[in-house]
């Protein structure tokens, strides 16, 4: 029989134990305060993944073995507030994770940081473009740090992660061989980058050929033995062509489990606890502060956890939904623009010409998750045509060879999908593809927002979240224009064969097909809690022990991936508690 239960107090409960929850909790508890971390899913030990058991693409990558399942974290996806949304029943455009590690046990492994622009779009926006250029429905806004404030902390978490690639800019010298449009860093790269493949080697020529700047991707699988500020240790990569969607075999890849769980699991003030699903955090009679969280462990019962200190730190639907179930701050109205929690929701969109080569071979097997090179030629502030067109973004435009399982091996365009046809396609295709690629920024607007559905609820009774969300023709003009450039490159390259797959200026969102997990916001940071549901330390203006560190946190999506943002405001987050949350516990930032 289920049984209500209350544990022991805490001075800090951390809800989740990704990426944003083992940041937390390692920098807090060696602050010598006592934490628990909260994981919804199962523990995931190195033991049941690593060498010798080998790599299973069924299983992981069809089957989504650590993922989180649709029938614990179901949303509900409609494209405007007209529409009645309906409940995934399948991972599609997104697939996030669950269990210990998170969404950082699966990740590829690309770690690229935003440009300086990307931190202060807005106000990039408003000198770059005259009134009436943009969608007067956008409300894209500046992160509220400076590069100088953020940059440590960036430099940091590549520290944690044993950061593989080539420097671009060195303390405002520009260097050869990185991205010349980053911003400056304060450290090089602690390790050089992966070895190229051909596909990027072929990739990185042609593109200088037309005047970009090519650079290796930055990556998070190191390229050798490193060990991390925290002193755990990884193993150099073995270009094995698991990463994305699997848990390292070898320990070469930063993960929570291979950069800081082994060191915070030894420490005695830290523990945590797994299948424990959170449903509430509690709050005071005054509503400005919580008392602690409402979780149900594995046998059903409800366990209230006492805490000082509050951390959601999930994935960044959950963070959200919590919010909205726990009443911390007002829930988001698109109509009269009141209210911060929901707004500001952004995904992205991808787009890829994939090129057939008789004559060439890419031994697609030897590769890692971030195998590649990339150029960021074509991001806000880096080209004029945006302006000239009347749309605002960019893109990361890459070449990677991420993988060589066979299961969804690119073939050309007419080949059968099954039967005879599909293995003689694969006989005379296999390795002799390439892809160039897009990874797009997504601006935020009026009209895309998460909130609870009136309908659908979950296993214990609660409201699923809702999410509205369709393509703009913003991001649609932004698609057909980096279209051009791709299918540029790729004549260039001479192929024999090409299929492209690039949003028509018609298209809607397909919440069908992968896309990438990369979701943002909804309970963003900004400068007000008018238009904004966290402060630059990621604590809530409403509720003053609550921090939120996510993807939630950011106001619009850029075209680098979002991973080293989200550690470094974590990591900013955990050093504003150390240093003056804890000396006087109260608002950080003043309204």
């Amino acid at each position: 029989m289920a049984k209500n239960l209350t544990n022991d107090d805490v001075d800090v409960v951390i809800v989740g134990l990704g990426w944003a929850g083992s940041l937390m909790a390692i920098e807090l508890a060696q602050a010598g305060l006592k934490v628990r971390a909260l994981e919804r899913g199962p523990e995931r030990p190195p033991s049941d993944f690593a060498y010798p058991k080998p790599a299973d693409q069924y299983a992981h990558a069809i089957r989504n073995k650590v993922f989180a399942t649709p029938k614990d974290a179901a949303l509900t996806v409609r494209y405007n507030a007209g529409e009645t949304a309906l409940p995934t029943r399948k991972w599609g455009a997104f697939a996030p994770g669950t269990g210990v590690g998170g969404s950082g046990l699966h990740w590829t492994g690309v770690l690229i940081r935003p440009t300086q622009t990307d931190i202060k779009l807005k106000t990039y926006a408003d000198q770059a473009y005259g009134r009436g250029k943009l969608d007067p429905e956008m409300r894209i806004k500046d992160f509220p740090f400076t590069w100088d404030e953020i940059e440590p902390h960036f430099d940091f978490f590549d520290k944690v992660c044993g950061l593989s690639g080539n420097t671009g800019n060195l303390k405002g010298q520009i260097q050869p061989g990185g991205d010349p449009f980053e911003g400056p860093r304060s450290n090089p790269y602690p390790l050089p980058a992966l070895q190229d493949t051909l596909n990027s080697s072929l990739f990185a020529q042609t593109a200088s050929k037309l005047g970009y700047h090519p650079f290796p991707n930055p990556s998070a699988n190191v390229s050798q033995a490193w060990t991390n500020p925290y002193g755990a240790q990884l193993a150099p990569c073995n270009y094995c062509g698991y990463c994305s969607k699997y848990p390292c075999l070898n320990y070469s890849k930063a993960s929570p489990q291979t950069t800081i769980l082994d060191v915070v699991k030894r420490m005695p003030n830290f523990d945590y606890k797994v299948n424990a699903n959170v449903i509430r955090v509690e709050l005071h009679a005054d509503k400005k502060t919580a008392k602690g969280v409402t979780y149900v462990d594995e046998a059903g019962n409800t366990v209230f956890q006492p805490a000082k200190i509050v951390i959601l730190a999930s994935f960044q639907f959950a963070n959200v939904r919590l919010m909205l179930l726990s009443g911390i701050g007002k829930p988001y109205d698109p109509v009269t623009e009141t209210g911060t929690i929901g707004r500001n929701y952004a995904f992205l969109s991808n787009g890829s010409a994939t090129l057939f080569f008789k004559d060439k071979h890419f031994n697609p097997f030897a590769t890692a998750g971030a195998t590649g090179e990339m150029f960021n030629d074509i991001s806000p502030g880096n080209f004029d045509d945006g302006i000239k067109l009347g749309f605002i973004g960019g893109a990361k435009i890459h070449s990677s060879q991420s993988t060589g399982a066979p299961i969804g091996a690119a073939l050309p365009k007419g080949t059968p999908q099954w039967g005879k046809g599909w293995k003689e396609g694969m006989v005379d295709w296999y390795g002799r593809s390439m892809t160039v690629g897009i990874t797009t920024t997504c601006m935020s607007y009026r009209g895309h927002f998460l909130d609870l559905d009136p309908t659908y609820k979950d296993p214990w009774g609660a409201p699923l979240l809702r999410m509205t969300f369709d393509w703009r023709q913003n991001e649609l003009k932004l698609q057909r224009y980096l279209r051009d450039i791709v299918l540029k490159i790729a004549k260039e390259l001479g192929p024999d064969a090409i299929n492209e797959n690039f949003l028509a200026l018609d298209s809607h969102w397909d919440i069908t097909k992968y896309v990438s997990t990369h979701n943002v916001g909804g309970a963003i940071m900004g400068t007000s809690p008018r238009d904004s549901a966290l402060n630059k330390y990621l604590q809530s203006w409403d509720v003053h022990n609550v921090f939120v560190p996510g993807g939630n946190a950011f106001p619009q999506n850029f075209q680098a991936n979002p991973t080293a943002t989200i550690g470094a405001i974590t990591l900013m987050a955990a050093k504003a508690i150390k240093d003056q949350y804890l000396k006087n516990p109260g608002p950080l930032v003043q309204a």
